[in-house]
């Protein structure tokens, strides 16, 4: 069986949507889930392109256990083709995916992440920390582990 393909998307690939992928990876080989999906990160823009995730985000996920590394990247058209599910990170960039869908389908793909966050209401986005301090990489962190739990706990049960 192939694995389930997942995107996490936010504006320039270096703060939540890396922490969302590794987030997702780690809570899924804690729960044995090894092989079962494949996830990747990437951002709307290209301003951060070939750059590791933000030192502040990675020092806010090891003071929690998680350690990751990586290089920022661009959304491709051909992503819209290869992932089954597309999660952005907050509205703006949502409407930035859906400007470049091509079909149908492929707009059928693109959701929040906080769409699976069970504390947050509809279109609820994961605020950016890039321009404050410390407690908002904090809050961002756990808004984070909060949509990425949700959602593992959603593709578990069938419903995503």
């Amino acid at each position: 069986m192939e694995p389930r393909r997942i995107l996490f998307v936010c504006m320039g690939n270096i703060i939540r949507s890396p922490l969302a992928e590794n987030l997702f990876r780690q809570q899924a080989e804690a729960a044995g889930l090894n092989g079962k999906y494949e996830v990747d990160s990437a951002g709307t823009g290209s301003w951060h392109a070939g750059e590791s995730p933000d030192a502040r985000m990675r020092r806010t996920a090891a003071r929690h256990g998680l350690v990751y590394d990586g290089a920022a990247r661009q959304v491709r058209l051909s992503d819209f083709d290869s992932f089954e599910i597309i999660l952005a990170m907050d509205t703006e960039n949502r409407r930035e995916l859906r400007a470049r869908v091509r079909r149908p389908d492929q707009m059928r793909k693109i959701r929040l992440l906080r769409d699976f966050d069970p504390a947050s209401g509809p279109n609820a986005s994961v605020p950016d920390p890039y321009y404050g301090g410390d407690e908002g990489f904090e809050e961002t962190y756990r808004i984070v582990e909060a949509g990425v739990r949700g959602l593992l706990e959603a593709l578990e049960k069938g419903r995503a």
